[in-house]
């Protein structure tokens, strides 16, 4: 799965870099998070019309047939083997396709002999982003609790998960899956809702070994409260 991710880079930075035409007034305040974890707004490159657009959607899912919000805690992440099925998925994986711009991530394994998970800092060798693979919805309803309106009036929701496969062979060393990885040329293609259903499955690959790279980083990632920089530190290992 992939649960934690770095956001660094500005809303103008990664509209250049992803070829956007409309960047919104939430992505322009959006700010730097080493620390991205689910619930929170993330950074999402969607078409609409004819323009490429970036904005920031709630990350973990909500399906439009949700009764609240709650069930995307759970919807952070979509299993390429399974998301033209899913009930909760494939509706957006057929028109409501999308890029997460993403500067690096985290993943956990547990060493041989090791009494606790290390974490590792997983980012492109070149320094690029990563473009994961993404859903994304609109959900409209009353949620619950501090969310809610103050008149309790409807509201709307747009929402997004990642997409994740199996490994390639240099991530298989720390985890048993990972995101999608779009290549450039693919994006287009992600993104139009016009796609070939039948084409979708073929992008749902693992990426080559040579885009990833990784080093150990500081337990201090799994606090979500922390979200400075130091967090992508590599740290040296005992032993």
């Amino acid at each position: 799965m992939c649960g934690r991710f770095v956001s660094s880079s500005n809303a103008q930075d990664v509209a250049k870099y992803f070829d956007v035409d409309e960047v919104s007034e939430q992505a322009l305040e959006h700010r730097p998070n080493f620390n991205t974890a689910p619930t929170t707004d993330v950074f999402v490159v969607y078409a609409d019309g004819s323009m490429r657009r970036l904005d920031t959607f709630h990350w973990g899912l909500v399906p439009r047939w949700a009764k609240d919000l709650k069930i995307g805690n759970k919807m952070i992440n979509a299993r390429a083997e399974t998301v033209a099925e899913k009930p909760a998925f494939r509706s957006a994986f057929k028109k409501r396709r999308c890029i997460l711009p993403v500067d690096g991530f985290y993943e956990w394994n547990k060493p041989e002999g090791a009494s606790r998970k290390q974490p590792w800092y997983i980012t492109r060798p070149d320094g690029e982003p990563f473009a994961f693979a993404g859903l994304w919805e609109e959900w409209r309803g009353e949620p619950d609790g501090p969310a809610e309106g103050e008149d309790g009036d409807e509201v709307t929701v747009r929402s997004t998960t990642i997409i994740t496969g199996s490994p390639n062979d240099r991530m298989a060393e720390l985890h048993h899956r990972m995101p999608v990885i779009l290549p450039a040329s693919s994006w287009q293609a992600w993104l139009d809702p016009d796609t070939d259903p039948e084409e979708l499955p073929g992008f749902l690959v693992p990426a080559p070994s040579e885009v990833i790279t990784f080093h150990p980083v500081s337990t201090d990632v799994n606090n979500v409260r922390n979200k400075g920089e130091e967090l992508t530190a590599r740290i040296e290992l005992d032993g």
